[in-house]
């Protein structure tokens, strides 16, 4: 017997729940668009937390940009088919403003210079640029500057986390730096740092950690933690902790899956929904969509069918293959939802280069879907496939995110295309999804 699934009708659907997913949707629900998003949200805990924006151009010549804008107009002249030339240095700043925006008015405020990248220290203790990281990270910026005293604290039972080493990798450029092992309040063991931002989002853990810290802290004048300083309250704790040791603090990076990620889901799922958004969290789209007319008609789910929906445009951001927007098998990468044309090399031999760490990077790497300049997917002789198919995020050929340090600019940029060319197709066709 078939089960009949029940219908939503909406103007758009945002396939993905990573960052690209998020940030359609964030931007559609600004423009006033009925949207509806659906995608499993795992891919934002293994999200740094930090908005990389462009850390290097060329990736060849491993060359480090302290301006993002001036590297990434360079990019945009030596690679125009890099999808940050179709979107253009003005629309990618729009992106990174009103998406840090956001956040500063979600209650998850975010720190960047305007127009020069900033950088974290990572959980080994070598240096990260980044263009936007949490505020609880800024303090940084002057530590490193001005090497005053500083405490670094650990805790045993959390591992892939030093400060011995953090301290030992940092010594020649901040040598006044001491470290103090703490046990965490509450908990024992091995210990996980999602259980460890929670714990601290109670008022007596932060009472007894700052109580630890206090007496280690000696001449310190500034505190570093590793990043655990709560998840939905994240700002509350790391202002009352401050207030209590009467020093600032920052937090360090920890390995993936991190708090700093798990802090970004959660404010999306806590406020898209508010903003109008109707979200399907923990369902995919099931293959073989179908179409009424100039609407999409897509089934979402589990393993079956638990809803249909009807939408007369849609953004994908489904990832690569991490986020199964792409598959690859023997022979060659198919996109999992449309089959739409992916650009590849033209055989698996040429998808990797002899050297693992080769200069140039992998084929591989540049793989995904080509797009017009209105962030349609196209065919192989540049033909949009669908007129109200929109795509952004990692699934767009022509980029290495990874090896460019450009992820979170990448996605939330071409988010922004995406949306501002979707919202036009749909002013140009106002008849409803039902018609």
């Amino acid at each position: 017997m078939t089960t009949v699934c029940p219908e939503i009708e909406c103007d758009l659907l945002v396939i993905g729940t990573g960052m690209a997913g998020m940030a359609a949707a964030l931007f559609a629900a600004q423009r006033g668009i009925d949207t509806v998003q659906v995608g499993m949200t795992g891919e934002l805990n293994f999200a740094s937390g930090l908005l990389d924006l462009l850390g290097m151009h060329p990736v060849a010549k491993a060359q480090i940009w302290s301006d993002p804008w001036e590297g990434i107009a360079q990019l945009i002249h030596d690679q125009p088919d890099h999808p940050y030339a179709r979107i253009g240095v003005d629309t990618i700043r729009a992106a990174m403003e009103a998406f840090i925006g956001f956040l500063n008015t979600a209650d998850l405020p975010y720190r960047c210079h305007a127009h020069q990248n900033a950088q974290v220290i990572t959980p080994v203790g070598t240096l990260k640029t980044t263009y936007a990281r949490p505020e609880s990270m800024a303090w940084i910026d002057r530590a490193l500057a001005d090497r005053p005293p500083c405490l670094l604290v650990d805790f045993p039972g959390l591992k892939g986390f030093s400060a011995h080493q953090i301290k030992a990798v940092l010594h020649d450029r901040w040598p006044d730096l001491r470290t103090a092992r703490l046990p965490f309040p509450g908990l024992t063991g091995e210990l996980q740092t999602e259980r460890m931002a929670r714990r601290l989002e109670t008022p007596a853990a932060r009472a007894q950690l700052a109580d630890a810290i206090r007496p280690q802290l000696g001449d310190a004048r500034g505190v570093g933690l590793p990043a655990v300083l709560g998840i939905a309250r994240t700002q509350q704790v790391f202002t009352e902790l401050q207030q209590a040791l009467d020093v600032p603090v920052f937090e360090i990076p920890t390995m993936l899956p991190a708090v700093t990620g798990l802090r970004l889901r959660e404010c999306f799922e806590r406020q898209l929904p508010q903003m109008g958004v109707r979200a399907r969290y923990q369902q995919k789209i099931l293959p073989t969509p179908s179409l009424a007319g100039d609407c999409f008609i897509l089934k979402a789910g589990g393993e079956i069918p638990e809803v249909q929906v009807r939408a007369r445009a849609i953004v994908l951001a489904s990832g690569r293959f991490f986020g199964q927007g792409l598959h690859a098998d023997r022979h060659a990468i198919r996109e999992t939802i449309f089959d739409l044309p992916v650009h590849q090399p033209a055989d698996r031999s040429q998808w990797h280069r002899k050297e693992l760490f080769h200069d140039e990077g992998h084929p591989i790497h540049q793989a995904g879907l080509r797009i017009d300049a209105h962030f349609r997917p196209v065919d192989a002789q540049g033909h949009s496939v669908y007129p109200n198919l929109f795509a952004a995020g990692s699934i767009l050929a022509h980029q290495d995110w990874i090896r460019q340090k450009c992820g979170s600019g990448l996605a939330i940029a071409s988010a922004y295309a995406a949306v501002q060319a979707c919202q036009a197709v749909l002013e140009q066709t106002p008849q409803a999804a039902t018609a």
